[in-house]
């Protein structure tokens, strides 16, 4: 069984210092195999503190560290601040991105070897945020599965991100020509909303899904899924460990 997971960080914005302890904290208690995260913010090592951080609390179980893999967005001012990336439990074979223009963004793929010695690409990916840029969102998501699927292509291929597209969105209804969403898969629909949380204050007049897991085809049936770092601190019911809840999803593979 393979576990994989996204969360937006929200990098150091909206109380961060009071609120990593519940994202570390919740993701230590899921574990999932590998973990796409989306907006990081790189001035603070974002990233390497929360990977340190869910490694010692790993350290007194059998389980094995994390690694993280990270890349910075291809901008020149934007890309110094923020970023995406994977933390993996399983071997790296390679990794390499795919920049995907607007502001910088990029995809990040990490090619990990499983214990039957088959390989699976997990990618991270955060798409362009401006709601009515439908077609750049398109554009992204053709550019990022035209590369996956010609540039060293495996049959084994896990997309996990914030897509920043409804479910209805033409990014999202692209996606699924090629790949399956783990959490429809199991329940018919996509969540109602993985955005946004109590922790946006004061609270937006909009909620939806942006937040998505999608499998090739020849990627085993989806044991579970489920919406994670959705837990508030138990002093203040506006803190959340972001402003986005989390997917996670428990896969078969062979």
């Amino acid at each position: 069984m393979l576990t994989v997971a996204t969360i937006n960080l929200r990098n150091r914005a909206d109380r961060w210092l009071q609120r990593r302890h519940l994202l570390v904290a919740q993701l230590v208690d899921a574990a999932p195999d590998l973990i796409s995260l989306q907006e990081i913010s790189m001035p603070i090592g974002q990233g390497r503190w929360l990977r340190n951080q869910i490694n010692v609390r790993l350290a007194s179980s059998a389980q094995r560290p994390y690694r993280l893999i990270q890349r910075r967005k291809h901008h020149l001012t934007q890309g110094y601040y923020e970023g995406i990336g994977i933390l993996t439990r399983l071997p790296v074979v390679y990794y390499d991105s795919l920049p995907l223009g607007y502001g910088g963004r990029v995809a990040l793929r990490v090619n990990v070897e499983l214990s039957s010695r088959q390989t699976v690409d997990f990618i991270a990916v955060h798409l362009h945020h401006i709601a009515h840029d439908k077609q750049a969102r398109l554009e992204q998501v053709m550019k990022m599965t035209g590369w996956l699927n010609v540039r060293r292509s495996v049959p084994y291929q896990i997309i996990a991100g914030d897509f920043n597209e409804v479910p209805t969105g033409l990014a999202v209804e692209q996606m699924r020509q090629g790949y399956r969403s783990a959490f429809a898969e199991l329940y018919g629909r996509e969540p109602l909303a993985t955005f946004p949380t109590a922790l946006l204050q004061p609270l937006v007049d909009w909620s939806g899904c942006l937040d998505y897991i999608f499998l090739s085809p020849a990627v085993g049936p989806v044991r579970a899924a489920r919406i994670f770092c959705d837990k508030p601190d138990e002093a203040d019911d506006t803190l959340y460990p972001s402003d986005h809840v989390g997917l996670i999803a428990e896969i078969e593979m062979d």
